[in-house]
């Protein structure tokens, strides 16, 4: 295997580190409705949990409201409930055709508990992104005694694998610091 498709394998992997921490950090309420909080819930659908989104609308009216609008109306108390039992501190109220769901703002104490938590994310991405190194570091050692590559080009993809490690590493804190931003200032 070239040196070349090495580091290729090693952004590819890398950048899916990235977005999946990305994607988790953003998860994070910020005390501003969002849909996306939902997208991750899953209610007792006749049995099989199912994915919110995939029972009903879900909208934000304003920026303190989310709004659940039920494709079948008997499942709004299996919304409730999935709402009730999840960890999102949210209160749910129903007037039967649709769920809202008001976002209180946050306190001073939960936005530096949601901060640590994003911090704790973006630690453990990191961690990601340099097990992928390691790991593509010793294929490129394996692969120079298969392929008979010099040590000189060994050395070379070792310095590009650390600078795609810096690079995605930085992105992680981008994305983190953004958040931190958001969550603070709301």
């Amino acid at each position: 295997m070239p040196v070349s498709t090495i580091l290729d394998q090693t952004r590819d992997a890398m950048a899916k580190a990235v977005e999946h921490t990305a994607h988790s950090i953003t998860k994070v309420r910020t005390g501003r409705a969002s849909a996306s909080l939902m997208d991750n819930l899953k209610i007792d659908y006749y049995g099989s949990p199912t994915p919110l989104p995939q029972v009903g609308s879900v909208s934000t009216p304003d920026a303190r409201t989310i709004l659940i609008q039920p494709w079948d109306r008997t499942t709004i108390n299996a919304i409730e409930k999935a709402i009730h039992q999840s960890d999102l501190g949210l209160n749910p109220s129903n007037d039967g055709t649709v769920i809202r769901i008001p976002v209180p703002p946050l306190t001073e104490e939960r936005r530096k508990e949601y901060v640590k938590m994003c911090k704790k994310m973006a630690e453990e991405g990191k961690v990601a992104v340099r097990n992928i190194r390691r790991d593509y570091i010793e294929k490129l050692k394996a692969a120079e005694k298969t392929e008979h590559f010099s040590e000189d080009e060994t050395k070379r993809g070792e310095a590009e694998i650390q600078k795609i490690t810096d690079k995605y590493i930085t992105e992680i804190d981008a994305v983190l610091t953004k958040k931190e931003k958001e969550i603070m200032e709301d």
